[in-house]
């Protein structure tokens, strides 16, 4: 869903999204490049796992997962189930704490000049891929370089002409624009992982998982993902010793295995029994807001759906609190934007509701008349099951028969990339800045704009919003895209979920994540 497609992506967090806009470092400060007798900045983010509490030691968590995972390279998936792997095995020059604001990963410390068009990033020393070579300026390089030319998340680096080795442990970004999100566009996620130039070179990159996290994959099938703590890890943890993930779709049986002690954590539950289980003492229920989304997208290549006013009726029949209800119970926000509550970027507007008369209104107008939809899902995502059951009644009110195709989620990504659909249902995961949000799905040229939607005022606003350095201007310019795009019905927004994780009492250290990010570097395991 960063995104990662759903859940890429992904992510709670009423946090605060101040960009940093200066130098910043877990030791000394950062420089302006315009002026370095400047004072530095003396903020000190530390690094993650540092004064974590000491505990047990060793011993294997077993990981429930809800699909298997396309691929194992972090450069070119977009599947949320690889990247809840991936999350513990690479690293990315920079990374969301946990208030969702970037601080230092493989990059301690970085610097920009006043206009933002150059960037320098100074690297850790003493960094080892799991193979045992060194970290250098050139993986950086060749990562970024390979990230831009082929990766599945290229264009978060559109504002890069050039990536320069300075010396083995400095890296310069040279922009063609002010880019006031470019930390948040090198480490949402996984996709912007950091791997060797020789993988690269040798074109192994998909076929061995080597990064610098703190676990290294052993084995890998399609039931069971085996990771061992990797020891010369350059942060602190892991205090596991290793990590088993299995590939258990349905939540009622992963429950059942959490519940009987065959698994120790979960990556969803049955949101039926969410309160249920958080008065439960024999376990531990993770759940926070997100920053999650799921829609439904109709595909604009497809007659009628490349009339507005037909996407717009469609739209009108939905009821997104129904169907947040239904998939999530009470622990969903409707929403018909993509931003949640809480976010600075959060605009509210929500023009539909759920109307079917002005929805039939609108197909008589369009001399739309006995229309069939198919509707993809997939059962790896149960909640696009259960809400495509809901969408399929609400719009039979409105004379529309719903076909529901449920694929698994594999078929499901290659047909949404073939734009082999009528509508999908999914959700983004992961997503942080608002233009992970919007740019990526509805700019007529975003690589995500799998609906095909094309409208030269969203294009617009997309691209003034993000070069604009003022964040309320740069806020502004994302509210009227935001209208823009939901009036046009690019996607029909329905709801915010928490995130909702359950694991053993004898799991600790671990803790549910706004971004969705799956990371268990800090977490610990009673034998």
């Amino acid at each position: 869903m960063s995104g990662m497609l759903v859940r890429t992506r992904v992510l709670a967090l009423s946090a605060a999204f101040a960009l940093l806009l200066t130098a910043c470092g877990d030791g000394g400060g950062g420089v302006d490049l315009d002026d370095p007798g400047a004072e530095p900045d003396t903020g000190d983010p530390g690094v993650e796992g540092e004064g974590e509490a000491a505990g047990p030691e060793g011993g294997t968590l077993v990981a429930a997962i809800g699909g298997e995972p396309d691929q194992l390279n972090p450069l070119t998936t977009t599947s949320s189930f690889a990247f809840t792997v991936l999350e513990n095995v690479y690293d990315t020059l920079v990374q969301p704490g946990e208030d969702l604001q970037m601080e230092p990963a493989l990059a301690e410390s970085w610097e920009t000049s006043d206009d933002l068009l150059t960037w320098v990033f100074t690297l850790r020393e003493g960094v080892t891929f799991h193979d045992g070579s060194e970290l250098t300026a050139d993986d950086v390089v060749a990562s970024m370089e390979y990230i831009r030319d082929e990766g599945a998340n290229g264009w978060r680096l559109e504002a890069v002409d050039a990536f320069e080795a300075t010396d083995d442990y400095t890296v310069t970004m040279n922009l063609n624009r002010p880019a006031p999100n470019l930390l948040e566009q090198l480490g949402p996620f996984k996709g912007m992982a950091i791997v060797p130039s020789e993988a690269i070179e040798g074109g192994t990159l998909g076929d061995e998982v080597v990064g610098t996290g703190p676990f290294q994959l052993t084995s890998a099938s399609a039931d069971v993902i085996q990771l061992e703590a990797y020891g010369d890890y350059w942060g602190e943890g892991p205090y596991l010793d290793g990590i088993e993930f299995r590939i258990i779709p349905d939540e009622g049986v992963k429950l059942t295995n959490l519940e009987t002690g065959e698994v120790d954590w979960i990556d969803s539950v049955p949101p039926e029994q969410v309160v249920d289980l958080e008065g439960r003492d024999d376990l531990v229920i993770g759940r926070t807001p997100g920053n999650d989304y799921w829609y439904m997208a109709l595909n604009n290549e497809r007659e009628p759906f490349d009339e507005v006013e037909v996407r717009r009726a469609i739209a009108f029949a939905l009821d997104p609190a129904a169907i947040a209800e239904a998939t999530n119970f009470d622990a969903a926000t409707p929403n018909e934007t993509a931003i949640p509550e809480g976010s600075f970027w959060y605009h509210e507007y929500a023009p539909f509701g759920h109307d079917p008369e002005q929805a039939q209104q609108l197909l008589d107008e369009a001399g739309v008349d006995g229309l069939s939809i198919d509707l993809m899902v997939t059962n790896e995502f149960p909640e696009t099951v259960t809400g495509a059951q809901v969408i399929a009644s609400q719009l039979g009110e409105v004379g529309i028969d719903v076909r529901i195709r449920t694929e698994d989620f594999t078929t499901w990504l290659a047909d949404q990339g073939e734009g082999d659909f009528d509508a999908f249902m999914l959700g983004w995961l992961g997503n942080i800045d608002p233009d992970d949000f919007y740019y990526a799905q509805h700019h007529s040229e975003g690589v995500n704009n799998f609906q095909g939607f094309a409208d030269p005022e969203v294009d617009q606003l997309l691209d003034d919003a993000r070069v604009e350095v003022d964040d309320d201007a740069r806020k502004e310019l994302y509210d009227q895209a935001a209208e823009r795009i939901v009036d046009q019905a690019s996607y029909i927004y329905f709801y915010n979920p928490d995130i909702v994780e359950a694991w053993s009492p004898a799991v600790s250290g671990y803790e549910t994540r706004a971004d969705s990010a799956t990371r268990f570097v800090d977490t610990r395991i009673e034998n």
